[in-house]
């Protein structure tokens, strides 16, 4: 049985960054906090739940995103980091703005807010 334990808020952020472009799906029930919702903003602007995106990204497990990924964290302290996510695809590029909030001695990802362009 894979236990996933969050170590660092790094490690947390790899690992959404993994679940989110590579198609990694171990553990991803784990790394999104029970309250996580993602926004998408966009002509049709849409909110997706925890639930949701769990389903939706378990459904693509194994599928590879054929984009470059960089992370760079805006803003950290003990507890918070916030870290901008860019996938630059061949026609477009996704911003993706992430919020990890540690809770208790686990980090959990607790939102997550995309825009396109």
């Amino acid at each position: 049985m894979f236990k996933y334990i969050h170590s660092t808020a790094d490690f947390a952020l790899e690992h959404y960054v993994a679940v989110t472009t590579e198609g990694e799906s171990a553990g991803v029930e784990q790394i999104f906090a029970t309250d996580f919702s993602q926004k998408v903003q966009a002509s049709n602007a849409q909110t997706h739940s925890r639930s949701a995106l769990i389903k939706s990204l378990k459904k693509q497990k194994g599928e590879k995103l054929n984009c470059t990924v960089t992370s760079d964290i805006i803003q950290e302290s003990a507890d918070y980091m916030v870290a901008k996510v860019t996938l630059k695809f061949e026609d477009f590029t996704k911003t993706d703005l992430v919020t990890l909030e540690c809770v208790g001695n686990e980090w959990k990802v607790s939102k997550s807010i995309n825009s396109y362009k």
